[in-house]
C-alpha cells in the first residue's frame, strides 16, 4: 500500500520583518536542507487557527524580528504495511534533514492505485458518451 503523508514543521527564521518574508525565508531554508535527497517532497505554507476563535492566522509567528513558521511537507512513502508506518518512515526521512526542527503528522492517506484507475476509466466513458451523442 501507498500513503500521502503530511508532516507539519516549526521552522524557526531569524531577522526578518515581516510574516510574508519569514514565510519566503523559511521554505528557501527547508527546500536548502531537504535538496537533493529528498527533492520530491513538497512544501507548503502551513494552516493556523486561533484556539479560542477558530480565525485563520498567518503561518508565522513574528517577535522580535525573529519568527516561527509552520510549514507543511507532504511525500508518498511507498509499499507500507499501515498508516502508521507510513507516518513513521516519513517522520524518519524528513527530520533525518531537518535537525532541531519539531516535527508532527497531521495527515495520512492511503493512495488507492484501484480507485484511481476506475475513476479515469469513468471519466474516458464520460468523454465518449459525449462524443457519440453530438
Amino acid at each position: 500500500m501507498d500513503c500521502r503523508v503530511v508532516v507539519e514543521a516549526a521552522v524557526p527564521v531569524y531577522d526578518v520583518g515581516t510574516p510574508d518574508e519569514a514565510v519566503r525565508i523559511a521554505i528557501s531554508k527547508t527546500g536548502e536542507m531537504l535538496n537533493p535527497d529528498l527533492n520530491y517532497v513538497e512544501i507548503n505554507m502551513g494552516e493556523r487557527v486561533c484556539p479560542h476563535c477558530h480565525e485563520q492566522l498567518d503561518p508565522a509567528f513574528l517577535s522580535a524580528d525573529e519568527s516561527l513558521v509552520a510549514l507543511e511537507l507532504e511525500m508518498t512513502v511507498f509499499n507500507v504495511e499501515r498508516e502508521e508506518h507510513a507516518s513513521r518512515i516519513a517522520r524518519k526521512e524528513i527530520g533525518q534533514r531537518l535537525h532541531n526542527i519539531p516535527l508532527d503528522v497531521l495527515t495520512v492517506r492511503i493512495l488507492d492505485e484501484v480507485a484511481d484507475a476506475e475513476a479515469e476509466d469513468e471519466d474516458a466513458l464520460d468523454v465518449e458518451e459525449l462524443v457519440d451523442n453530438n
